[in-house]
């Protein structure tokens, strides 16, 4: 293993090459009244400007799956991917305009911007483990000696930037619960940094770098945060093979690999992982009545016996977009995917087919997914589960990010909503829909 000393940390007033840089699971919601006056509230990023709309996030009534009236966030040009913290209170929006890059800090409570944190380059993957901590893997950032790349640590309390740690080319971010260490994951690289923010300023190393993996994307923590069961993507990412493999985060140690097709996304259930990802050959898409020739795959893996149990034909792409619903219905969404037929002809006809998939994991030995009737890249994934009241349309629904359109997904027939509310299954958003949060859970 190699070990980066404290010159991997690069502090903001020494080294940052940047000129005008600077400053799944239900919990309490705040205990504010909201300005918009709603108590389920969903937020979704709308990135597109148009005559009739603003860039920013629209608050959504999740007990009517409606538009909030007047009530919308401005939250730079082209805001997409969010991330929330586990109060959700404060919420992390990444701005992608090109010229600008820069993660906004929203108070939920107070559905607003709180402050505005510019960034070196894109990312495409950030953590908030509380609300005044937030990390963000910035790939291309420009770090003086070092090569590019670097784990932005964030004060989301005063929106300024507490220290940039040098990842090269750090592509995905992943905290255990709490924060105390990250996994890094730089492209084209067979080994995981791990990140240890608590030894900051300390003197003590702060990014150890574990060798060992086949071109590792991803990791999931155990719930005691002693183990984390990281992704090597293997041939897909341009390895040898996709497989599941243990690292001990006390000692560093790591497991034997336990293949599988593929390997990009993955949630833990219990003792139970599920694992998405296309293999780039021996990909057909049998079982499925489809004109897509290929597909993707979902792993089933008992942790307990590190096996895998079952294999499921999905749809292909790149998956990146996983989330468990309360009665077990499992979302696993892509990009890049067959696209098959067209969703938004006036009248469609024949298959179609998205980068969408639902499995539902209560059905013993389930070897079929649900392929929607959708197109385009899933973006955002969010399950809402919603208060019994009378006269008020109640149950378990799925907030998906598809296309650029927001679809609700009943969660008892796996189909897109159909009521008085959203009569086609979906929310009518001007615009883009990159990103969707549930801010309140009863």
């Amino acid at each position: 293993m190699k070990k980066f000393g404290l010159s991997a940390v690069v502090l903001i007033a020494l080294s940052f090459a940047c000129s005008g840089c600077g400053a799944k699971k239900k919990t309490t919601t705040p205990t504010t009244t909201p300005i918009s006056g709603l108590s389920t509230r969903v937020f979704a990023s709308q990135s597109v400007l148009s005559l009739t709309a603003n860039p920013g996030l629209v608050i959504i009534n999740g007990l009517y799956d409606s538009l909030a009236k007047a009530a919308r966030i401005s939250a730079g040009t082209s805001p997409g991917y969010m991330e929330i913290s586990p109060q959700r209170t404060t919420l992390m929006v990444f701005d992608s305009t090109i010229s600008a890059p820069a993660i906004d800090i929203v108070n939920t409570a107070e559905e607003k911007v709180t402050g505005t944190i510019p960034l070196p380059g894109p990312t495409i993957s950030m953590v908030a483990p509380s609300n005044s901590v937030g990390y963000v893997a910035v790939p291309s950032a420009p770090l003086i000696g070092l090569p590019p790349g670097a784990i932005e640590a964030l004060n989301l309390a005063s929106g300024s930037v507490t220290a940039f740690i040098s990842v090269p080319n750090a592509q995905y971010v992943v905290s255990n619960a709490g924060g105390s260490q990250l996994l890094a994951f730089s492209n084209d690289s067979n080994s995981v940094t791990v990140v240890s923010p608590l030894l900051l300023n300390t003197g003590s190393p702060v990014t150890t770098v574990v060798p060992g993996f086949d071109r590792p994307v991803w990791a999931v923590f155990s719930g005691d945060n002693s183990t984390a069961y990281v992704l090597n993507c293997g041939p897909q990412c341009g390895g040898t093979q996709a497989s599941v493999q243990t690292l001990n985060m006390t000692t560093l140690a790591l497991g034997t690999p336990v293949p599988v097709d593929a390997a990009t996304i993955a949630l833990l259930s219990g003792s139970t992982l599920y694992v998405a990802g296309t293999p780039p050959t021996n990909n057909p898409c049998t079982g499925q009545v489809t004109a897509a020739t290929t597909c993707g795959r979902l792993d089933i893996v008992d942790l307990n016996s590190m096996t895998v149990t079952g294999r499921v034909v999905i749809t292909d792409g790149y998956h990146d977009r996983i989330d468990l619903t309360s009665n077990g219905q499992l979302f696993i969404g892509s990009y890049d995917c067959t696209n098959v037929g067209n969703v938004n002809a006036v009248t469609p006809t024949g298959e179609i087919r998205g980068c969408l998939s639902i499995y539902n994991t209560t059905i013993p030995n389930n070897t079929a997914a649900i392929i929607p009737p959708d197109n385009g890249d899933v973006t955002g994934l969010q399950n809402i589960s919603r208060p019994s009241e009378d006269m008020v349309e109640t149950g378990l629904v799925e907030y998906v990010a598809e296309g650029g359109q927001l679809r609700v997904y009943d969660l008892q027939t796996d189909k897109l909503e159909s009521d008085f509310y959203v009569e086609t299954g979906t929310i009518t958003i001007t615009g883009q829909v990159i990103d969707v949060k549930a801010v309140d859970f009863f």
